[in-house]
């Protein structure tokens, strides 16, 4: 696969007769979205108890299937196929395999976002060591390079 190299955007210095650039979307609150989908799916579920419970647990092995079914699409892997999918279209699946990751752990537990913050600090301490200078939400700088 060849690599593809990008350069950053630069950001465009806007002068006094210039449109100003449109306004990104606003980014919706990440646990509360994570609750109403919990709360939608919950209201809409078609079975409860264990077998609810695992079906839930399951969906997430459905999406990641989805993510490797964009990669291979993303590569062109299947030569009966070839191209199907975009890196964007791993990026979207990577995201449903998130959301059906938090809402897997908001069934588990009503302290998803608690729960999730103390095991991704373990995580982190466990990777970075105790004293990482990084803050949690920080964001590794940009390679310029796709898989």
């Amino acid at each position: 696969m060849t690599e593809q190299h990008t350069t950053p955007p630069t950001k465009a210095r806007r002068t006094p007769d210039a449109p100003a650039a449109p306004a990104a979307p606003a980014t919706p609150d990440l646990w509360a979205s994570i609750e109403d989908l919990w709360t939608w799916l919950d209201t809409h579920r078609r079975h409860g108890g264990d077998t609810g419970l695992v079906l839930r647990m399951l969906k997430l092995t459905e999406e990641v299937g989805e993510v490797a079914q964009a990669v291979i699409g993303a590569t062109g892997q299947n030569p009966r196929k070839g191209v199907t999918h975009t890196w964007e279209d791993v990026q979207g699946e990577l995201c449903d395999v998130v959301i059906t990751a938090l809402v897997a752990l908001r069934t588990l537990t009503p302290d998803a976002a608690g729960v999730f913050g103390q095991h991704l600090a373990g995580v982190r301490e466990r990777s970075l060591g105790p004293a990482s200078s990084a803050p949690a939400d920080a964001t590794p700088p940009d390679s310029g390079r796709r898989p």
